[in-house]
């Protein structure tokens, strides 16, 4: 007896699997790019949100400039290894998880005939996702960019696990700052995937000639040129960040606050909420909730500008858009 496979089944299954991994590895590629960018603003961003003693009067160019004088070019990329460690699966999985998401949506007769909060509701649980596997490595990169030349805690990577495991509650110890951050990022992920397609669409729509050039491959046609693929991922990353900036500076002050104050065991420390009102009681809110803003801004919309554009480009190039268009995705 001859058992004869189901051919089109099989290659259908491979085809999607091909799918998700060319999406992972999209994702992954447009994250490490995007990071390596504005590596320099990153610490930036740090050492001011966290008030380090050594920047806190300073501004965001002084910042850099001081960075340069007291730890060398090579401070400004303080951290970044682990970071790069971080951002390509935490980059991967948000994109492949957002094209997933998207596709069941599609099934989902309440969503389906809502694009809008769909694109939100996918990229919202998109960053959720990412953030729970990867956020320890986020934790590490930032104790290791807070720390300054001379005065450094942390030899490395591991030796920040073995240090938080065995002075601040274990396994336990690596999640702390994960409640805001998790509040943070639905919004701010929803709002960077929702408010990139609708500008996307926007754009193709009443100025395709402007920024769109013929694709024959995508489904519709029409791609965004790379200056309309950078400035609505720029616009978008601004939009997002703005609505959740003051949890992003809960979150930061949370995970350093176990190198100032080691002694302290993680049971009595302030709860986030604590965090978020000691903050604006003591700082206010454009020196306390919102500080390191304007840094942000400027990090932010290059970095998700970048992107959205190398994510686009990198899909483009794989054919991507040909796959999801033969395969119904």
């Amino acid at each position: 007896m001859v058992i004869v496979a189901d051919t089109k089944t099989d290659i259908g299954h491979d085809s999607k699997i091909l799918v998700a991994a060319k999406t992972f590895v999209c994702g992954g590629i447009a994250g490490c790019c995007a990071k390596t960018c504005v590596a320099p603003l990153d610490r930036v961003k740090i050492l001011l949100q966290t008030h380090n003693k050594h920047y806190r009067h300073l501004g965001v160019f002084s910042t850099l400039r001081q960075v340069v004088i007291r730890e060398g070019v090579l401070g400004l990329y303080q951290g970044n290894g682990v970071q790069m460690i971080r951002i390509f699966p935490y980059a991967a999985l948000q994109f492949l998880t957002y094209e997933q998401t998207k596709k069941i949506a599609k099934n989902v007769t309440l969503l389906s005939h809502s694009p809008n909060i769909t694109k939100l509701l996918c990229g919202s649980i998109a960053g959720l996702t990412a953030v729970l596997v990867t956020y320890p490595l986020d934790l590490i990169r930032a104790r290791l960019a807070f720390q300054v030349q001379g005065e450094t805690i942390y030899d490395g990577i591991l030796h920040v696990v073995r240090s938080i495991r065995h002075l601040e509650g274990g396994f336990r110890g690596l999640y702390q700052g994960i409640t805001p951050t998790l509040l943070g990022m639905a919004p701010y992920a929803g709002l960077s995937f929702c408010s990139f397609e609708f500008l996307k669409n926007l754009v193709l729509d009443m100025f395709p000639n402007v920024f769109g050039k013929p694709c024959p491959q995508n489904t519709g046609g029409i791609v965004l040129i790379l200056p309309a693929k950078l400035l609505c991922g720029g616009l978008a990353g601004a939009i997002a960040q703005t609505v959740a900036y003051p949890l992003d500076v809960t979150r930061r002050n949370m995970q350093i606050y176990g190198m100032i104050r080691r002694n302290i065991p993680l049971s009595s420390r302030r709860k986030w909420h604590e965090v978020l009102v000691k903050t604006y009681k003591e700082k206010g809110i454009t020196k306390g909730l919102y500080r390191g803003l304007s840094v942000n801004y400027i990090r932010i919309m290059p970095s998700v500008a970048i992107s959205f554009a190398t994510y686009e480009t990198v899909k483009q190039f794989l054919g991507l858009d040909t796959d999801l268009n033969h395969l119904n995705l």
